[in-house]
């Protein structure tokens, strides 16, 4: 089935663009946009979309906002909420998170990341811009005592998956350094997760932090 999505943003070029990249894709449906956060929450309570598609800075309200109401914690009937912005203040990552974004990607991450957050948000998962995957886990790792690595569950190749979520790289450009598919490269990753208990890529990351990977230089 088509995931259906609703776009919120207040420039008509960008909602255009996502509109022509989502679009692309035969599992993805644009079936409304919002150029001000009070008519994309609107939208959203009626036209019930799988994913809502939000700027952070928006008339109305703004994206943080929208996703408290649309996705927040006590809301009854929650929508799935990807936060895209070319704001990558560190507050508006945590606050959009802890108000229920599925995912907070960047405008400049490309295309790519967009679909692929897209479908990371529909399997459950959060997926945040590499770029700020690390100031992230340097934040965590700021807020706990040092201790060693414990042993590794990982194989070999999975502990360099690891390494390489931890430098921010995507699923694509991971295949592309290990010459293995994107899918594989995500199978991978899905592996991880399982094993080291991780949530999302930044858990990941800290994972590999902490056994002295690449993010610890």
């Amino acid at each position: 089935m088509s995931t259906r999505i609703l776009l919120a943003d207040d420039q008509d070029d960008v909602r255009s663009g996502f509109r022509l990249i989502l679009g692309s894709q035969p599992d993805m449906t644009v079936v409304g946009e919002a150029a001000d956060g009070l008519a994309a929450v609107t939208l959203a309570r009626e036209l019930r979309p799988d994913l809502v598609i939000a700027d952070i800075r928006m008339p109305g309200l703004d994206g943080l906002e929208v996703t408290r109401r649309l996705a927040g914690p006590g809301v009854a009937d929650p929508v799935r909420v990807l936060v895209v912005t070319t704001f990558d203040h560190d507050d508006y990552v945590r606050t959009a998170l802890r108000e229920g974004a599925c995912g907070f990607l960047l405008k400049r991450s490309g295309p790519g990341l967009l679909i692929e957050g897209v479908r990371a948000a529909m399997a459950g998962d959060v997926l945040i811009s590499p770029q700020l995957t690390v100031r992230l886990l340097r934040e965590a790792q700021d807020a706990q005592p040092a201790e060693g690595p414990s042993p590794s569950a990982l194989t070999a190749r999975e502990e360099e998956i690891a390494h390489l979520v931890a430098e921010g790289l995507t699923n694509a450009e991971i295949g592309a350094r290990l010459f293995i598919s994107a899918g594989t490269a995500k199978t991978h990753i899905a592996n991880i997760q399982g094993k080291i208990g991780a949530r999302n890529r930044v858990g990941i990351a800290a994972w590999s932090w902490q056994r002295g990977g690449p993010a610890a230089s």
